[in-house]
């Protein structure tokens, strides 16, 4: 295999790349060769050699521990459980939160096999256990196996005096109720509360 299919069929791993878009990213990168796919080589190269994951909550940095977890201005009481680094940055893009967070690196998922055994459960009940958690916010997907480790985590911390909270479910800022799904529409009426004066 020369270095052009070798390029492609890596680039075709890439999430959102198939095999056509990796051949046209490839003759792009290729022909931009000084100015993107060399500084992009760099970039990689880099980024291969110093971001590691951070001990502490998991995320990925150059740091350890990572800039959030040594943020001495953000609350330690509050820790915003989310399944992947994505998710955590997502939350940190909003910047409505300004506590510490905890990668789980996944899901419960019996079809898949994955159990707590291969989570960060274990740090988590011991970071709560240690830090004086007083809140921990479980930021995780409303899928089923979402749910099911939402559960399971709450039944978990539930030994400790650990308040556990989940996210709110329902209708979308700037959504129509004719648009959502009945799922969504279903999470919302269960989780309706008083309209604030």
């Amino acid at each position: 295999m020369n270095e052009i299919d070798q390029l492609i069929q890596l680039l075709a791993k890439l999430p959102g790349l198939g095999p056509r878009s990796a051949r046209r990213a490839a003759l792009y990168l290729l022909k931009r060769r000084e100015s993107l796919l060399t500084p992009l080589a760099q970039g990689l190269a880099d980024a291969a050699a110093h971001v590691a994951q951070c001990s502490q909550c998991g995320n990925l940095d150059t740091t350890d521990p990572c800039a959030i977890c040594a943020d001495a201005r953000r609350d330690g009481t509050h820790l915003c459980v989310v399944e992947d680094v994505a998710d955590l940055w997502a939350i940190e893009r909003s910047g409505a939160f300004a506590g510490r967070y905890h990668v789980l690196g996944g899901t419960l998922s019996a079809l898949e096999g994955v159990g707590p055994e291969e989570l960060r459960v274990e740090q988590l009940v011991a970071r709560v256990a240690r830090d004086g958690v007083g809140e921990v916010i479980l930021a995780l997907s409303a899928t089923v196996e979402g749910q099911t480790t939402a559960h399971y985590l709450a039944d978990r911390l539930g030994q400790s005096a650990v308040a556990v909270t989940r996210l709110a479910q329902g209708v979308p800022m700037g959504g129509e109720l004719d648009y959502l799904d009945d799922g969504t529409l279903s999470a919302a009426l269960a989780a309706r509360r008083p309209v604030g004066r």
